[in-house]
């Protein structure tokens, strides 16, 4: 890792502790370093129809997690209106959210569905999610305010 992004990532804990973050925080699917969506851009799901590697050199932060992008322009995207971009679900799986779980993603498994980001486990899951896209989009809608504020291990 470069002294550049290892930097980046510095300032956005930083960013984290100043807005009073809490470790404890478990509505957002993000990795042990507070990193959403596993590192992948946001906005370029919309834009680019595909999962694209963000970088620690251009990264937002917003309800708790670390976002990383592609470019600046797609950070700047995100920044004007991050609802637009946000996944559902805090960013975890939507096929564990259909089943009242909370599931890691890998970034890769995802469907923009009527302008909101769903994203999954990974493919094999997404697979399956796929086969009842909107009963399952109903069910998660259904269950994630109740699992919402309960840790995935909890579930």
């Amino acid at each position: 890792m470069n002294i550049k992004k290892h930097i980046a990532i510095l300032i956005s804990f930083l960013v984290l502790s100043i807005t009073g973050v809490q470790a404890a925080d478990v509505t957002q699917g993000k990795n042990a370093n507070g990193v959403i969506l596993n590192g992948y851009d946001a906005v370029a799901y919309f834009t680019q129809s595909k999962p694209v590697e963000g970088s620690a050199n251009y990264t937002a932060v917003h309800n708790n997690a670390i976002y990383q992008f592609s470019s600046a322009k797609n950070r700047d995207a995100f920044n004007e209106n991050p609802s637009k971009y946000e996944p559902q679900f805090g960013g975890f799986c939507a096929y564990g959210t259909a089943l009242g779980k909370k599931f890691e993603v890998n970034g890769k498994a995802f469907e923009v569905v009527g302008g909101k980001l769903y994203v999954n486990k990974d493919e094999n899951v997404y697979d399956t999610w796929v086969k009842e896209k909107s009963s399952n989009i109903e069910k998660a809608h259904q269950q994630w305010p109740e699992i919402k504020h309960i840790a995935a291990s909890k579930l």
